[in-house]
């Protein structure tokens, strides 16, 4: 470690009390890297990004300009890939990209704002010291597509916390599914094939933000009216902690209709409960989700997914082979003290540079 140890300023869009993925990773590598002895410090950008108007932008350089020469720069990618070459050009400090996945692989995108992301992220990727993403999936994808050496790139998969309550399983069988209700995580897709086995008895939660996609929302809540599925789907919106360990305790299975993941830390939510999982073969999810654990199938497949929840419904010796695997699997995950220290150990290395 350097004799004197910087300050870290971490960059990020949005409230970070925000319960989602990102902010929870940020807000855990955080505590971690204090318990280490390093000063944080906080750097809220406009909820905008990555989507910032010009005004955004200046603001944005603005922030960032006090940051001391001296001092290491934590940027989240979902604002770091959309900076404009004036907020690159103005940055102070050591600079370290942390990636959850490319911007350009959100899904809803179309073919120009994929093309502006490419270039933008690829432009900005170019100033950062060292990049921290967390999946191998993700540092594939910038090494193959946006030519970030591997020497500069460390893995800090998230961290889980293991249960601390014995589960008590819900009846009728609870469906959960955690994932703020956006087009990428693909609930419109989970309620057609809910649909498809409403001959079975189940109940579903959704628990996830509603307000960041209304378009999104808008089609989940069609199709459940649609389906004439509102007394056994419910969209629960954000739950605390304790509120969300518990439904895991009271899961039968953990379903979630994903069209790209840059790791899913719900998975590792699921797994350290022994939930078996139905999901989808996208980004990252084949790496994060082994076969032991879960059922993948295609994106925007309802009766594939249907097929596969059928099968963790009915099957007993289905159900009992991914809860194993998945209870196996969820062991092995890191702590988030593990996630920490990985990510201090690449901070250390940008400050010596």
């Amino acid at each position: 470690m350097p004799a004197t140890m910087p300050d870290v300023w971490f960059v990020s869009p949005g409230d970070p009390a925000t319960l989602s993925g990102g902010h929870i990773y940020n807000a855990r590598v955080a505590q971690g890297l204090r318990a280490q002895g390093w000063t944080l410090n906080q750097i809220r950008l406009p909820d905008a990004f990555p989507f910032p108007k010009a005004t955004d932008q200046t603001t944005t350089a603005t922030q960032l300009a006090r940051v001391p020469d001296t001092d290491l720069l934590v940027i989240d990618g979902l604002a770091f890939g959309a900076f404009s070459h004036e907020v690159l050009a103005g940055l102070s400090g050591k600079i370290v990209a942390l990636v959850h996945h490319p911007l350009a692989d959100e899904s809803g995108l179309n073919t120009a704002q994929i093309a502006n992301f490419m270039e933008t992220e690829r432009a900005a990727l170019a100033y950062a010291e060292g990049v921290i993403v967390t999946s191998p999936h993700t540092q594939e994808a910038l090494i193959s597509r946006f030519a970030v050496p591997d020497t500069k790139i460390s893995v800090a998969i998230p961290g889980v916390d293991r249960p601390t309550s014995q589960a008590v399983k819900a009846i009728p069988p609870l469906l959960l599914s955690v994932g703020s209700l956006t087009h990428r995580k693909g609930h419109d897709s989970l309620v057609q094939a809910l649909a498809r086995i409403a001959d079975l008895n189940w109940q579903c939660v959704i628990v996830g933000n509603a307000d960041r996609d209304p378009e999104a929302v808008t089609r989940i809540r069609d199709l459940i009216a649609e389906h004439k599925l509102e007394q056994r789907v419910t969209l629960a919106g954000e739950r605390t902690n304790d509120e969300l360990s518990r439904a895991y305790t009271e899961a039968t299975a953990f379903v979630l209709a994903t069209r790209h993941e840059g790791y899913g830390m719900v998975f590792s939510e699921a797994m350290v409960h022994g939930l078996p999982i139905v999901t989808c073969a996208a980004g990252a999810v084949p790496d994060t989700v082994p076969n032991c654990a879960g059922l993948l199938v295609p994106p925007d497949s309802p009766s594939e997914f249907a097929e596969a929840l059928r099968d963790v419904l009915t099957n007993s010796e289905t159900r009992a082979h991914l809860t194993a695997g998945s209870l196996s699997a969820g062991h092995a995950l890191p702590t988030w003290n593990d996630t920490a220290r990985i990510f201090g150990e690449k901070l250390q290395q940008v400050a010596a540079s």
